[in-house]
């Protein structure tokens, strides 16, 4: 009889579903990109398949867009404001940037 090893479990850090990418993401900081020109850029502590997330100590960015009047110039507008923790809902998101790893 063949005596078969039995390896432990191992933590499996390969990505081969997008979504493995933003687990491998969870508890720390990444970069997320929402529709109407929205920002965010916070801890990721959990996710789901809709891309409906939960971010904490968040730092929102939002762009706005201005016609001056009188030279019909557009004018850029950033407003910034941090939040403790945030509930972002999946439909509004357009990217995921994960934290940017050293080799």
């Amino acid at each position: 009889m063949a005596t078969e090893k039995k390896e432990a479990p191992v933590l499996n850090a390969t990505v081969e579903e997008p979504l493995d990418l933003l687990r491998l993401s969870l508890e720390e900081r990444v970069y997320v990109k929402m529709r109407s020109d929205r920002e965010l850029r916070g801890r990721l502590h959990a996710f789901d398949q809709h891309l409906n997330m939960v971010l904490s100590n968040v730092e929102e960015v939002v762009t706005t867009r201005e016609v001056d009047e009188e030279s019909y110039e557009e004018v850029y507008r950033q407003t910034k404001r941090t939040v403790p923790m945030l509930f972002v809902r999946g439909d509004a998101v357009i990217l995921v940037s994960p934290p940017i790893r050293a080799s």
